[in-house]
């Protein structure tokens, strides 16, 4: 049977880390995985935590399983997070959740569970969007439709277009948003355009599927999740993918949730089952680990004030990293306005290069980044930025 097997290509993320870290250049630079790094280059461990890891490690009595929901305080510490502890749906207990292996589990999940709900209705990925989402909601059985988003002229949202296309979206379609830090553009809705999507949603009775990734990446843990907190107040049905993998650094923990907001907590309680049985099927319970790291700092209010510490020196820095590159190509040769960058949000902007100057940057320089140019902002620092806007400078006037 396996004779007749063909070998699929590698990830080109997965397939450019293995290129780096084989490279032995002494100034190359990794600008396309993403995980946050510091100055030194390093993607460092939380001192909040480790603490957490510390309490964990001498008062743990178990190893034994949890449940496949994950823990009863993980998720009422997450949900708190990501809607706000005073949030109607909250209060109300319209929302269930589950604790899921990273952000694809929780995507997975949930398109496993709307699947099961409706196998008629389409699910909408702007374009363009993380490449993951499509392998992870078609996987599902779900059909997937697109609508613009990024404009590549302008060097943002094409909103009046995604607007036109949602307009052709049935009722009963689910529509996947990106809470904040939009993946690959950085590209995010302002409040009105959230609102205004929520009007468009309502009227056609559109069901959100929100993926936050990065909250607290962007303009901060409240304010990134005001797309989320909108729509849970607005409607009486809605999904939510979120990661603790950049905004708590817990990358290979696998620590996501599954948030699924109904219209009472009848509905709830029985959407909890229907997931539950999911995951059952697929996984049966969910890494431990990150989530009680997780469900220890939120739990400790001087934890917590540490924890929210770090994250906005991490979002500062790179905030100050963008604008740092602005003004870095601003004064050297290279033509064009690049002062998108410093508009955009979270770790990835399109540098807007064409895939044979990516190509180029990776060949001459040891520069890597994907070939649509999404570059992880992170991934510079002081020492970098002068090497690496030389070497842009180089490029573009090649050509």
């Amino acid at each position: 049977m396996f004779e007749h097997l063909q070998p699929l290509p590698q990830d080109p993320i997965l397939s450019m880390l293995a290129d780096y870290r084989a490279d032995t250049h002494p100034h190359k630079l990794d600008l396309g995985i993403g995980v946050y790094k510091d100055e030194q280059g390093n993607t460092p461990i939380m001192q909040a935590v480790k603490e957490a890891e510390h309490r964990l490690l001498t008062t743990e009595q178990s190893k034994s399983y949890t449940a496949p929901a994950g823990t009863a305080e993980y998720n009422q510490l997450a949900s708190a997070l990501v809607f706000g502890a005073d949030h109607p749906a909250l209060r109300d207990q319209r929302i269930v959740s589950a604790q899921t292996p990273g952000g694809c589990g929780a995507l997975r999940m949930g398109a496993e569970f709307l699947h099961g709900c409706s196998q008629e209705s389409r699910v909408w990925v702007s374009l363009p969007t993380w490449a993951n989402h499509v392998p992870l909601l078609a996987g599902a059985g779900l059909e997937i439709a697109e609508y613009p988003y990024y404009d590549y002229a302008t060097k943002g949202i094409q909103f009046e277009a995604m607007l036109q296309a949602l307009e052709q979206a049935r009722a009963g379609d689910f529509i996947l948003l990106h809470g904040c830090c939009h993946n690959p553009s950085g590209a995010d809705l302002n409040r009105e355009q959230w609102r205004a999507v929520a009007d468009l949603m309502a009227r056609k009775g559109l069901i959100p599927f929100v993926d936050m990734a990065y909250q607290g990446l962007g303009n901060g843990l409240d304010q990134d999740a005001f797309g989320v907190r909108l729509l849970a107040e607005r409607f009486p049905e809605m999904l939510v993918a979120t990661s603790c993998s950049k905004n708590f650094g817990l990358y290979r923990e696998r620590t996501g949730t599954l948030f699924i907001v109904a219209a009472n907590r009848a509905e709830a309680q029985t959407a909890g089952s229907q997931l539950f049985s999911k995951i059952r099927s697929h996984y049966s319970m969910p890494p431990a680990h990150g989530a009680a790291i997780v469900e220890t700092i939120l739990a400790d209010a001087g934890l917590t004030a540490s924890w929210e510490c770090e994250l906005a020196a991490m979002r500062e820095r790179i905030q100050g990293l963008r604008q740092q590159l602005v003004t870095a190509i601003t004064a050297s040769d290279i033509d064009g306005d690049f002062a998108f960058i410093q508009q955009q949000f979270g770790m990835f902007s399109f540098l807007g290069i064409t895939p044979q100057q990516v190509e180029q940057l990776r060949h001459d320089y040891s520069i890597y980044m994907i070939n649509s140019s999404r570059m992880n902002v992170a991934g510079l620092n002081q020492g970098s930025m002068d090497y690496f806007v030389s070497a842009l400078t180089e490029v573009l006037s090649a050509c």
